[in-house]
């Protein structure tokens, strides 16, 4: 997935209301970027940090940038964009990058699950149960070479292990796709100490059939890749 438009570095200056960021351009100028994601973006959001911005041309968009990327302390790239978890997951899941989740004959993003669910993953195969795909971007790592989600309290999050569980109950296959977008990440496991009710859902989610598989993923300021598997490291209790 290379960017649309090549990427210019900055210096942050802040980040608030969650999908605000000021930066500096190189050559001073100060601009405005919306950032696509979510969360505490525990650890990347501190000013002064290396970021890469990303110009928008689209009538549609208020701000003329985009944050993509940043830099953390010992020089790791991180894809900032959650958004751009699902796409990374459609292209390794075609590509077959996810052995664990290869030898299907359709994929279909955003199919319903319920009354009034949706997962972001059907994929289907001639002989055998449906597999509902649910994805996470995560982008946390508070230890060298490994990655952690959440990074902050998810309630959406828990739902949607709530929601793999019925379907897994239901007789199909169930997964959590963690797409790691860290250059350094080496293992995925819980953040469980931010987010315990998160790791409760996880373990009953466990104990339900559901299974967790993860992502890596390369990074460059040219664009984001699918890399193959990591191992996911399943809490203790």
């Amino acid at each position: 997935m290379r960017f649309q438009t090549p990427l210019v570095p900055a210096t942050l200056l802040r980040r608030y209301k969650r999908f605000l960021a000021d930066a500096r351009l190189a050559c001073g100028r100060e601009v405005t970027a919306h950032v696509s994601n979510p969360g505490s973006m525990m650890g990347l959001a501190e000013p002064g940090r290396r970021i890469w911005l990303e110009p928008v041309d689209h009538p549609r968009r208020k701000l003329s940038w985009a944050w993509r990327l940043v830099e953390d302390d010992a020089g790791a790239l991180i894809g900032v964009d959650t958004g751009a978890g699902n796409r990374l997951a459609r292209a390794a899941l075609e590509a077959g990058l996810v052995p664990d989740l290869a030898g299907h004959d359709e994929i279909r993003a955003e199919v319903r699950a319920g009354r009034s669910s949706r997962i972001d993953f059907r994929l289907s195969a001639s002989g055998g149960p449906d597999t509902y795909v649910e994805v996470k971007s995560v982008t946390l790592s508070r230890r060298a070479g490994v990655a952690e989600f959440p990074d902050s309290v998810t309630r959406r999050g828990a739902k949607h292990l709530a929601e793999l569980s019925a379907l897994a109950a239901a007789g199909h296959r169930a997964v959590m796709l963690y797409v790691v977008q860290r250059s350094d990440a080496r293992r995925v496991t819980l953040a469980a100490d931010l987010d315990p009710d998160y790791a409760r859902a996880f373990a009953a989610a466990r104990a339900a059939g559901v299974e967790a598989v993860a992502l890596g993923c390369r990074l460059s300021p040219d664009g984001i890749a699918p890399a193959g598997p990591l191992p996911f490291d399943v809490p203790a209790g």
